[in-house]
């Protein structure tokens, strides 16, 4: 007898012993389909970053967020280990089906700010609606600033000289 029948036909106390040839039923464990089983949950900032990298691949969007959360981004940045804040500029608001954007970007100059804001509008809501498989509702743009072709970057004052 190999130790694999030993198992089977074991001796409780109060049962007596199990057939060899018994086999066990099989259990049907769950119900539908498993993609439904369970509950997926999206935080507001993983729409954010995926707006934010979404809207700033399209071509005319020059930064995004205001002046002065820019220019606190450039300090953050400077930083050993910080990286880059993809969400600077952008506000979400997740529901258990739907999301809410709100931009705010800065336009490189000449460009059609119209044509901008469509462009971006359309990324970011195929990106968002893509990747998290919930449905875009809204996406505000806000133009907060026009980039001049002579303006130079927005980098502070280093307080160490």
């Amino acid at each position: 007898m190999t130790d694999m029948d030993r198992n089977r036909t074991q001796t409780t106390e109060g049962q007596g012993e199990q057939s060899q040839t018994s086999t066990r039923k099989a259990t049907r464990r769950g119900g539908g389909d498993p993609g439904t089983r369970g509950r997926t949950t999206i935080a507001d900032g993983v729409v954010e970053k995926i707006a934010g990298m979404a809207a700033r691949d399209v071509v005319g969007v020059h930064a995004m967020g205001s002046g002065i959360s820019r220019t606190f981004g450039a300090v953050r940045e400077r930083v050993p280990g910080q990286t880059k804040s993809v969400t600077r500029g952008v506000k979400a608001e997740v529901g258990e089906v739907q999301t809410a954007l709100d931009l705010e970007i800065v336009i490189d100059y000449g460009v059609s700010i119209a044509d901008v804001a469509r462009a971006v509008r359309e990324n970011v809501i195929a990106a968002v609606e893509r990747m998290t498989g919930l449905e875009v509702v809204e996406v505000n743009i806000a133009v907060s600033d026009v980039k001049l072709p002579d303006e130079e970057e927005e980098e502070p004052e280093p307080r160490i000289q």
